[in-house]
């Protein structure tokens, strides 16, 4: 049957590797610039978005983050960074995202003066009046930096581990792979093991398998952000397939970080029939200039999906998630009958 892109934004799905400063609204950027009299490169929506966003031409991961910068500048008091949650949360919701997890880091937002408890405490609002206004569950994920020194990443465990079962519920590591190892950083991933907190690890994207061996065995990630480039060590694919540790992939951001050479060589659907647990994500719904429901239609293009398989991938997202076992569990087996009813209807 074909599956069109008005029945994939219609159909329940999670979201579970999204950065809040990559997927801001144009227009809010240039609204909160007007609002604190900040200088962006350009004052017009077409003409920040076109400087804003990549495409499959970007250079490197290097080259794809140089437009953080520029979108943190207007997100350094309470109110924006309150807003930037509950805009991200009403766009995904408009595409049927019942469960997101956002993720970003504290320290990029107290360039004005803000404590790291004042950053996290104003996207904790937006997040909760989001839930409140929308059907969506949301979580945060705390992300330190592999650039930043070990010491400001255990002041992020820290913090992680003070607003545990208060809205957040993961700790990630984020930034450039090469030259900055993810065991540099595992002093601050022992504290949040230790006190029983999720882990996710951004690894093999810009770098090697060696990078998912050390997101792993250093610093016990629960899931892998990215892991595209797992298929470079057949012994620690089968670890990770053996494990059932899920992967967060980003098919349009492999793409334009020369992650991979093209569609056509990103590995998602050979992880997918080996048995890995393949998760679907857009990474930076701005700078990729994406949506979930893109993602989904460039997939199902892309490498012919199967009903089957597509429905495999969305159950993946929920089953893949940081909340609590038995309502995962019941989670799961409510998004499995109402993808059947769905198919069952059009077929």
């Amino acid at each position: 049957m074909k599956i069109s892109p008005e029945l994939i934004r219609s159909l329940p799905k999670a979201e579970l590797h999204c950065h809040l400063d990559g997927s801001m609204r144009v227009a809010t950027i240039l609204d909160l610039a007007r609002e604190q009299d900040i200088e962006l490169p350009y004052d017009s929506e077409a003409e920040l978005a076109n400087f804003l966003q990549v495409d499959d031409n970007c250079e490197s991961l290097e080259d794809y983050l140089k437009a953080f910068p520029v979108v943190n500048k207007v997100l350094q008091t309470e109110a924006a960074l309150e807003r930037a949650a509950y805009e991200l949360a009403e766009d995904v919701a408009g595409e049927n995202v019942r469960l997101l997890e956002v993720r970003f880091s504290p320290v990029l937002h107290t360039e004005k003066g803000l404590t790291l408890e004042e950053v996290l405490s104003a996207v904790l609002r937006g997040k909760n009046r989001a839930e409140v206004q929308f059907n969506i569950r949301i979580g945060i994920i705390i992300s330190s930096i592999r650039s930043i020194s070990p010491e400001v990443s255990m002041e992020l465990a820290q913090l992680t581990v003070n607003y545990k079962n208060k809205g957040v519920v993961g700790f990630d590591l984020a930034g450039a792979e090469e030259n900055f190892p993810a065991k540099d950083h595992k002093e601050a991933f022992f504290h949040i093991i230790n006190n029983n907190i999720n882990t996710t690890v951004h690894a093999g994207e810009a770098y090697g398998a060696e990078s998912i061996h050390q997101a792993i065995h250093y610093t016990r990630a629960n899931r892998i952000g990215h892991g595209t480039r797992l298929r470079e060590d057949m012994d620690l694919f089968r670890y990770v397939q053996d494990h059932r540790i899920p992967l967060e992939m980003c098919v349009t951001c492999n793409v334009q970080t020369q992650c991979v050479s093209g569609y056509d060589d990103h590995p998602i659907k050979d992880y997918l029939n080996a048995g890995i647990r393949v998760t679907v994500n857009t990474d930076n719904r701005l700078i990729s200039n994406t949506s979930l429901t893109d993602e989904y239609s460039k997939i199902i293009s892309y490498y012919s999906l199967s009903v089957s398989e597509l429905k495999q991938l969305i159950i993946n997202g929920f089953t893949a998630g940081f909340i609590p076992y038995e309502e995962r569990k019941q989670w799961v087996e409510e998004i499995r009958n109402e993808l059947e009813e769905v198919f069952n209807q059009t077929d």
